[in-house]
């Protein structure tokens, strides 16, 4: 928050007390200081009779509460104060934030941004040499709203962070269109760090910095987030610096691969990958803040552990989507069946649907774009829960990699290895042995038109049982939603015919419909209603 637009909370007497409302003692610039206010402020009458002699006790006992709290409240003003003073703010700024309850604000305007806002954007230019029009590109770019131009809203820190681009730009390191596109990219993650950071954990209810709302006004929270931003910031730069090198480090690595190929494309081969958990819609209908925080948790969890651990790259969490990326067509399939396994037999969440393609991408600004990522993103739309679809070119990739001395032939005739797959031929590499598909009747994809898919899944996996499991998993997910949905409705029935509740008896009409089952793929297999179960 910038100061002098903080927003006033409550109003009150310059220098009041919120804890009992009492005016402080007097200062000799006629404005109030709490800390300076005697033991014998009175508290608000309460309109009692006094000669109640209960009553009485009672209210000695109430007094001796709220001048403790007085007391408490003087103390946080005094250290409150003190540490402003430090920052060079004003007792004149201090007594209108006491009053307005916004010390909050001020101390953390002081901690995050010293300096005070000083500069107008003509004088923020004059002191850079940066053109106004370019300035508020990169003010924008960095996901900071205009600013009028008689605003002074530019700092110190603002000036020498324009000094820094100017120099990189003299030394060729970028131009101003790039830095300014680099400066979205910036902002945004930047914005989403600082979101994770101040809002408080699910499991927990702490952020990093801000507390918990105290009564007592803002003077409280204002002490709480000087004493504990004081050392979580300094650590937290350290942190985003920490992270920043190592994810350079890779990248830089993974570029200078890229180039020492020599496969003459301008673009990286990568595969792509998309899971996307199976009834999250229905099941966020159900669960309070609290359920469905510790879900996307528990799922953003999975998603990074497996990814990452099989080599790949999370790309971006979108919902109840993850999208990934990997250099090896190899590693992106025991991704798709790690996540398919891993979600299969967490107890939290259902299962969820992979779709995984390969071929040249456009990366740009950390994201990437193309044929490949919508193809994969329109294959998991029509997977089964807990199967994992791939595109015929990624069929054909892992065949090359897996079997060079068959040309890639995934489909030639094997042998049964020792744990129920194909043995690997002369000239298979390891792991070749890792994989079967099942061809799927051509499907017709939105953009795409008529495309041949395959169902890939390991060797051993009796694909009737896979079916069964998928099928018990939504089962199991739909028998709950009934329950809830048939708790909603005989509630809403007693709510509106007044009956008790042994009165009500079973609602009409039968059961509630659970969720309807997710698009199917033709696996030459059947669906899972299809299976009889063995007897």
């Amino acid at each position: 928050m910038i100061r002098g637009r903080r927003a006033r909370r409550t109003k009150g007497a310059l220098g009041a007390s919120p804890i009992t409302g009492a005016g402080a003692g007097a200062r000799g610039d006629g404005s109030t200081r709490p800390e300076d206010a005697g033991a014998g402020s009175a508290p608000a009458a309460t309109g009692r009779n006094d000669g109640d002699t209960g009553a009485s006790s009672g209210r000695r006992d109430g007094d001796g509460a709220v001048r403790a709290e007085e007391r408490d409240y003087r103390a946080a003003m005094r250290w409150v104060r003190d540490f402003l003073h430090d920052h060079g703010v004003a007792d004149a700024e201090i007594d209108r934030a006491e009053a307005d309850d916004t010390l909050d604000l001020l101390v953390a305007d002081c901690v995050l941004v010293p300096g005070g806002n000083r500069y107008t954007r003509a004088e923020l230019s004059e002191r850079t040499g940066l053109s106004p029009e370019l300035a508020e590109r990169l003010w924008r770019a960095l996901g900071f709203a205009d600013v009028g131009p008689d605003d002074r809203e530019f700092t110190d820190l603002d000036v020498e962070a324009i000094l820094i681009f100017q120099a990189m730009v003299r030394l060729g390191v970028a131009d101003a269109e790039s830095a300014v596109q680099f400066a979205r990219v910036l902002g945004s993650s930047m914005a989403r760090i600082a979101d994770a950071e101040v809002s408080p954990v699910v499991s927990g209810g702490h952020s990093m910095t801000i507390g918990r709302g105290t009564p007592g006004g803002s003077v409280f929270e204002a002490e709480r987030f000087a004493r504990r931003a004081g050392a979580t910031l300094p650590a937290m730069a350290r942190v985003l610096e920490f992270a920043w090198r190592r994810h350079v480090q890779a990248a830089t690595r993974r570029a200078m691969l890229q180039r020492t190929r020599g496969d003459g494309s301008a673009l990286p081969r990568l595969a792509v990958g998309f899971a996307d958990m199976v009834g999250f819609t229905v099941l966020s209908q159900q669960l309070s803040e609290e359920e469905l925080g510790a879900v996307v948790s528990r799922f953003e969890e999975v998603a990074h552990d497996t990814v990452t651990a099989g080599g790949g790259r999370i790309v971006k969490m979108i919902g109840d989507e993850a999208m990934f990326v990997a250099e090896s067509v190899v590693d992106a399939a025991r991704i798709g069946l790690n996540l398919a396994d891993a979600y299969a037999d967490d107890e939290l969440l259902s299962d969820v649907r992979v779709g995984l393609s390969v071929g040249p991408v456009l990366v740009q600004d950390g994201d990437y774009f193309g044929p490949v990522v919508n193809l994969a993103s329109r294959m998991v739309n029509i997977a089964e829960p807990g199967s994992v679809l791939v595109s015929e070119d990624f069929h054909a990739a892992l065949g090359r990699d897996l079997h060079p001395s068959r040309g890639g032939d995934l489909d030639e005739p094997q042998s049964a290895g020792p744990g129920g797959g194909a043995e690997a031929g002369p000239g298979a590499l390891p792991g070749a042995d890792e994989f079967v598909f099942v061809a799927l009747r051509p499907r017709v994809l939105k953009d795409f038109g008529r495309v041949q898919l395959w169902a890939l899944y390991r060797p051993g996996d009796d694909q009737v049982a896979l079916d069964r499991r998928m099928g018990r998993r939504w089962e199991r997910l739909a028998d709950v939603i009934r329950d809830l949905e048939d708790l909603r409705v005989r509630g809403e029935r007693l709510l509106t015919s007044g009956l008790r509740p042994s009165e009500a008896g079973q609602p009409d009409g039968g059961d509630a419909e659970g969720p309807q089952g997710e698009a199917a793929v033709d696996q030459g297999q059947g669906s899972a209603s299809e299976v009889d179960e063995p007897a």
